[in-house]
């Protein structure tokens, strides 16, 4: 060496640092890949993705071929740096070990470690894709040596009780929605909302949001047949239930549609109800509701009745009911534009019917009113005052001031509430 020109001394040291930062580089940027996107790349035949897909399927040959090139280098150099040192102070050795301790360490550092992997783990991407075609050749290469090394090294792993074959765990829901939540303009604000319902789903039940059975419109065969008439030419539902005097005596479903095949007939009786109604379709209150969707998927069926553990009716369910869930209101409810079941006043308060659903009222004001327990905003009152008030009365829930101004059946039937 000592005939060779430090010009190409110092050529070589400098070829041997790029080569440490392309080792560098490649070992992050192949581990900060998104695997997911990696995935969906590799699916649509994305040359670079199939490469860095394959080579990550195992690691530890990925990882043994890149330290096993990198140390390579890394050694090389820093004999390099030792020679051309001495060569350029020979009379003072010590000298020359500390300048090429400091330098090198310092140029190393920088020029084939930090720099390097900061641009990969920022682009990784553009760093792991092109690196690696030389990667899967130097795989190849040093296939005798990484075979070695790793058989050692997975013994170790192995001694400890590492599985080396373990596949990285899959995003858990609340991941899912915390990348969702994170997507920014890669997903539009409104399916943004949309996925994070469709995710909520499973944390909500069918009771979360039936119509209760004091709001159930439903005909009763013991009114008379000219009541019944009326009812069914001037409902705005599709499907009603029927019963017999009590709303737990339901006798069946009857489709308005069907209606009209015996409302022009003159000799219309209740009988012809009966024959035009399907059988009922019963529903556990507690039912998740992403559970509940595919059940009506299966059952073929867009209504349901919502019964309790003693089989008594509490509401209905409809298919809309959790549609609307994902994607929101779609159909205009004229019952709750003449009856909002709450309203805004000009002193910034609002009247809120005591039968009004918690999650309504938090989703339209923005409020955060405890969901886990009662449903109602009656019940939620009556949860907290642990007694059914016997008129007027104020309390301070949630930071907010409520007065109640009604007490109806009992039940809250009427209150206003101030935001601060």
């Amino acid at each position: 060496m000592n005939d060779v020109p430090l010009g190409i001394l110092f050529g070589i040291l400098v070829l041997l640092i790029i080569f440490s930062g392309f080792f560098s580089s490649s070992e992050t940027g192949m581990m900060s890949l998104n695997r997911y996107r990696l995935r969906h790349m590799a699916k649509n035949k994305h040359k670079g993705a199939l490469r860095a897909s394959n080579l990550l399927a195992k690691p530890d040959r990925l990882i043994g071929t890149i330290l096993t090139g990198n140390n390579l280098v890394n050694f090389a150099a820093a004999a390099l740096a030792t020679i051309i040192s001495q060569r350029l102070w020979p009379d003072n050795p010590d000298l020359a070990v500390f300048v090429n301790t400091i330098l090198f360490t310092l140029v190393v550092l920088i020029f084939a470690e930090l720099t390097p992997k900061t641009l990969a783990a920022i682009h990784p991407e553009k760093v792991a894709f092109p690196a690696a075609r030389i990667l899967v050749v130097l795989q190849w290469l040093l296939t005798p040596f990484v075979w070695f090394v790793n058989t050692i090294a997975n013994a170790l792993l192995k001694l400890i009780r590492v599985d080396i074959n373990a596949t990285p765990d899959n995003l858990s829901t609340e991941e899912l929605r915390t990348v969702v939540n994170e997507a920014g303009t890669m997903i539009p604000k409104r399916h943004q909302h949309m996925l994070i319902s469709i995710l909520d789903l499973e944390k909500m039940a069918v009771n979360d949001i039936m119509v209760p059975r004091n709001e159930v419109v439903a005909i009763d065969l013991e009114d008379d047949i000219e009541q019944i008439v009326e009812q069914l030419r001037s409902t705005q539902h599709t499907r009603l239930p029927v019963y017999r005097g009590d709303i737990n005596e339901v006798v069946g479903l009857l489709h308005t549609r069907n209606a009209s095949r015996f409302l022009t007939n003159p000799d219309f009786k209740k009988s012809d109800i009966l024959q035009e109604c399907r059988d009922p379709y019963f529903i556990p209150e507690s039912t998740p509701l992403h559970t509940q969707l595919f059940n009506f998927q299966k059952q073929q069926r867009r209504i349901a009745l919502v019964v309790d553990e003693y089989g008594d009716v509490q509401g209905i369910c409809t298919l809309e009911d959790i549609l609307e869930e994902i994607v929101g209101e779609f159909t205009t409810d004229t019952a709750a534009i003449e009856n909002p079941d709450f309203k805004r006043l000009n002193d910034g308060s609002t009247l809120i019917d005591g039968t009004a659903y918690i999650r309504d009222i938090n989703k339209a004001l923005s409020w955060e009113f405890n969901t886990d327990g009662p449903k109602t905003f009656s019940g939620l009152i009556v949860e907290y005052l642990e007694t059914i008030p016997d008129g007027p009365a104020c309390l301070t829930l949630e930071g907010k001031r409520i007065e109640i101004l009604k007490v109806e059946d009992n039940m809250v039937k009427l209150s206003r509430v101030f935001d601060k």
